[in-house]
């Protein structure tokens, strides 16, 4: 009786094993069915993703990689100029024979050197007095480099200042203060903010950038800012 039991349970565990690839079976059917059934479908979804896949690698080697050398052989023409003194051919804008400055932003400007080629616009159009062009460019530029972010804000602020928008480039100068972590970028916009901060009678604000200049950046200062606290209490 024992051996029967022992059949009957093989036997029952076998039908099982047979039922079980039954239903893999009709599973890997109802998939073949399905992928005949809306195959065309199906091959364009994949079509367009491997599209999407080449395309990107497409672009950035055969469109990105190119434009960025051009942008800065542009660059560097433009900089040569500037270096020679040439600042309205360094500028340039006003042929393609000459972009400059001004001409590799507007032809590269989803690039980097694109908008480092606005920051240096930006300065040269300062120089020349015109201070919203000039902030106009400088505020294109981006980097992750925290210098010259810093030095990006200054510049900003001094174009500000040029337009008589000293209360907006005390808040550039500030943002300038606080964006670097070289500890001379950070005294010496520090010390701008607070020298503006006097000049706009506000001397709440001109004591605290003085008195954290004195607090950390004494090496830098030689003890000037003690004077501009002494400031704040009379003017």
């Amino acid at each position: 009786m024992a051996k029967l039991g022992k059949n009957a349970q093989n036997e029952q565990e076998g039908k099982e094993t047979v039922e079980f690839f039954k239903d893999l079976d009709r599973e890997a059917l109802n998939t073949e069915r399905f992928i005949e059934k809306y195959s065309k479908q199906l091959g364009i979804v994949f079509g367009v993703l491997i599209l999407g896949v080449l395309g990107f690698f497409a672009y950035k080697q055969f469109v990105v990689a190119p434009k960025n050398v051009e942008a800065v052989k542009s660059f560097l023409a433009a900089q040569k100029k500037q270096t020679e003194g040439k600042d309205k051919e360094a500028l340039g804008g006003k042929s393609a024979a000459n972009p400059g400055f001004v001409g590799t932003y507007n032809e590269y400007s989803n690039t980097k050197i694109g908008e480092l080629s606005a920051y240096n616009a930006g300065l040269l159009k300062f120089k020349e007095g015109k201070f919203q062009e000039a902030y106009d460019l400088l505020d294109k530029f981006s980097s992750d480099n925290k210098t010259l972010m810093a030095l990006k804000y200054g510049a900003m602020a001094d174009a500000k200042s040029g337009l008589n928008k000293n209360d907006e480039a005390l808040s550039l100068l500030d943002k300038a203060s606080s964006a670097s972590d070289d500890p001379y970028t950070t005294y010496y916009f520090t010390r701008k903010a607070g020298i503006l901060s006097l000049g706009l009678k506000k001397n709440a604000e001109a004591k605290k950038y003085f008195s954290a200049i004195s607090e950390k950046y004494q090496d830098y200062d030689n003890g000037m800012s003690d004077s501009y606290i002494e400031m704040t209490k009379y003017f």
